[in-house]
């Protein structure tokens, strides 16, 4: 009886073993179906990826030479300018306060100041006080009735 009982545990073991061993192989089977396609689909992708690369670094050596290029044209604008400034600068300064000071010169000697009216009531205010504008008329000999300081 022992026998037979070691036979029926050793023959359910077995099937066990051959029903995991099928199912292994089903897996298996699946797994490499599965990396064929992924090998299919991913080959394409790399070669495309590996192209937009190249173009991408294509593009960015251009961007860098426009750089360089453009640090070139502002370090010459620079010295261009800098030129400029120091060779006309002084000079056109110069004949801008020589001209300024001739209309200046021209204009006193030909139009007398106007007098200001009596009517104008103008008010200079000083630190929160109003002073009335005849005090200003007093001091050229000029007197204001009727006007309160």
């Amino acid at each position: 009886m022992a026998g037979i009982l070691v036979a029926v545990f050793w023959a359910i073991l077995v099937s066990f073993l051959a029903v995991v061993l099928v199912r292994l192989a089903q897996t298996l089977r699946a797994t490499t179906k599965l990396v064929a396609d992924v090998t299919e689909q991913a080959v394409p992708l790399l070669a495309d990826a590996s192209a937009t690369l190249r173009s991408a670094q294509t593009q960015l050596d251009k961007v860098d030479a426009i750089a360089s290029d453009v640090q070139e044209v502002t370090s010459n604008a620079s010295a261009l300018s800098t030129t400029v400034a120091s060779t006309f600068g002084g000079p056109l300064v110069k004949v801008a306060a020589f001209g300024y000071g001739v209309r200046q010169a021209l204009g006193r000697r030909t139009a007398p100041e106007p007098e200001p009216t009596p009517r104008t009531s103008r008010r200079t205010v000083i630190v929160g006080r109003t002073v009335p504008s005849a005090r200003s008329k007093k001091r050229n000999g000029r007197s204001s009735r009727g006007q309160k300081d």
